[in-house]
């Protein structure tokens, strides 16, 4: 009996422990946030597999509303590689956007549009970090090609009490 109470004890604290939800910023301006940013670390991903420095994602504003999205990369032999895609706006939700890289003609599907919740961001816009809402993807991003290591530090803090297993943390950029 004792061992059951402990377990139904146990069970009951369980919400407490839990990670707090995956949150995105209440305030996004994209016009500061567009430009050049340097990852400085992510998850690994299987689109990032060839990529072993150099990795920037540029953003820039459109027309029409939209979010010209650019990211780059040094591959293995030396060579850059490169992937266009376009991102909008969740409505309702400054800090959230959903990006694709499949082509125009498949938009209309959902399937292709793609969480990208800024959910940690410098007053300045000087770092941020990019994530999805299921915990799957991650990045650390600088205006700056390096980043300081305390720095670098409570910024994974802070993604880790949202319940980032960030043990695989691929380290991306020099930590100064």
């Amino acid at each position: 009996m004792r061992h059951v109470l402990a377990l139904l004890l146990a069970l009951a604290t369980l919400p407490a422990l839990a990670a707090q939800p995956v949150r995105s910023v209440p305030e996004l301006d994209i016009s500061r946030y567009a430009g050049q940013w340097h990852e400085i670390g992510h998850l690994p991903v299987f689109f990032q597999r060839k990529c072993v420095g150099d990795i920037t994602a540029s953003y820039t504003l459109r027309d029409d509303g939209m979010i010209g999205v650019l990211n780059a990369c040094r591959t293995g032999d030396g060579s850059q590689e490169a992937s266009a895609g376009i991102a909008r706006s969740v409505e309702g939700h400054p800090g959230r956007l959903q990006v694709r890289f499949a082509p125009d003609w498949l938009s209309w599907v959902p399937m292709v549009w793609a969480d990208y919740w800024v959910i940690d961001l410098d007053p300045g816009y000087q770092w941020a970090v990019v994530a999805s809402p299921n915990r799957k993807y991650l990045w650390v991003l600088s205006r700056t090609p390096s980043m300081e290591r305390g720095l670098f530090e409570r910024i994974k803090a802070r993604a880790e009490a949202m319940g980032f297993d960030l043990e695989p943390l691929v380290i991306a950029a020099p930590l100064t």
